[in-house]
């Protein structure tokens, strides 16, 4: 079990939690993700590493508060523990000294960008970010990101901070401004999908780190796999970060709502029961 030490709200529905976690502290890399569950009866699920304190022996981890496993989390509290945390998952992303770096995050997706950008440019590399959400309580992380970056565009889909429009926008601004050497996105896999065509359009290497589905971790289920450059892949295992102009965004999309009837039924009926725990005297 993990104990959660510290808990901050970005917003209503998006928390940041600290959790005391020593190796994975130690050996986490960025692009690295961990898989966890709230309860004995819980469903595991997955969160990107957003940063970590190998000194304190402690991890980040933000979580948007969508159903049932994320909002059990997101209720915890600091000195509450974590039931199960393994990690860190999937392939680090490979960093090295390339020119400029574009790195595009939305929503939540700021947050596993944040170490992916640091990275880069402690390698050496013209940092740019594009940041974006719906509004501008959803933008988070922006202190952190303009750190380690040279430049940053803020986005945001209502215009109330930053810039009006979509991440493509900002995206396509700083590609026609100047050379990008590779781009690598992180956010809804919709955003991912029409960021790939941009730069699929400028001949532009792109990375996109995949948010699917996922169970075990270890490439043994199956539930998290996707097609990219016409093969299945395992998220888990081969990813989560994949060239984004070979990956069938589409087919993505359809197994990413495969569940949402059932999500949201399970959804309903957890909201219903802590209403009922409320209003017993």
């Amino acid at each position: 079990m993990n104990k959660i030490v510290e808990k901050e709200y970005f917003s209503e529905k998006v928390v940041k939690i600290v959790v005391e976690a020593p190796e994975i502290a130690r050996s986490r890399k960025a692009g690295n993700f961990v898989i966890l569950r709230v309860g004995e009866k819980g469903e595991r699920f997955p969160l990107t590493i957003a940063g970590a304190d190998p000194e304190k022996g402690t991890i980040i981890l933000v979580v948007q508060t969508v159903g049932v496993s994320s909002s059990k989390l997101a209720a915890l509290q600091p000195g509450d523990f974590i039931t199960d945390l393994v990690g860190p998952l999937g392939k680090a992303t490979h960093v090295e000294k390339k020119g400029t770096i574009l790195a595009a995050g939305g929503g939540v997706g700021i947050a596993p960008m944040l170490p992916i950008v640091e990275a880069f440019k402690k390698a050496g590399n013209r940092v740019v970010s594009v940041i974006a959400a719906r509004s501008r309580d959803l933008i988070i992380l922006e202190e952190q990101i303009r750190e380690w970056s040279d430049d940053v565009i803020v986005m945001t889909d209502d215009g109330s901070y930053g810039r009006q429009g979509l991440v493509t926008t900002g995206m396509e601004e700083v590609i026609l401004r100047e050379k990008v050497d590779e781009c690598i996105v992180i956010g809804p896999a919709i955003m991912m999908k029409f960021a790939a065509l941009l730069t699929k359009k400028y001949n532009i290497p792109t990375l996109a780190s995949l948010n699917t589905i996922m169970v075990d971790g270890t490439g043994m289920c199956g539930a998290c796999r996707v097609t990219v450059g016409g093969k299945t892949r395992f998220t888990c295992v081969d990813g989560p970060e994949f060239d984004a102009h070979q990956i069938d965004f589409d087919e993505m999309l359809m197994r990413l709502g495969g569940y949402r009837n059932e999500e949201k039924q399970a959804f309903d009926n957890y909201v219903h029961q802590c209403q009922c725990q409320k209003e017993k005297p």
